[in-house]
């Protein structure tokens, strides 16, 4: 998975929570919280379609680099080159 993918995925998990959501000149940097409005229940039901739809598991501890757009694609990018780091050792 490249970082454009991974974008997508955290566009269609937002999507799932705030449907209609728009990205158009949507800062990466931002906070996805502050730019859609969303509360605790809200973030928590993205993470969960963000896990369902990369295949990846995400924590808690995990939250702080979901923050933003450019975050969650870092995170699910890093994740899928986890496993090949592993196996070099």
């Amino acid at each position: 998975m490249n970082h454009e993918q991974a974008k997508e995925l955290v566009r269609q998990a937002v999507q799932r929570v705030v449907p209609g959501a728009e990205f158009t000149g949507l800062d990466p940097r931002v906070p996805l919280r502050d730019t859609f409005e969303m509360d605790s229940l809200d973030f928590l039901e993205f993470v969960e379609a963000l896990a369902e739809l990369s295949g990846t598991e995400l924590t808690e501890d995990d939250y702080p680099a979901l923050d933003t757009w450019d975050g969650c694609a870092a995170r699910l990018v890093g994740e899928e080159r986890a496993p090949v780091q592993g196996r070099r050792g």
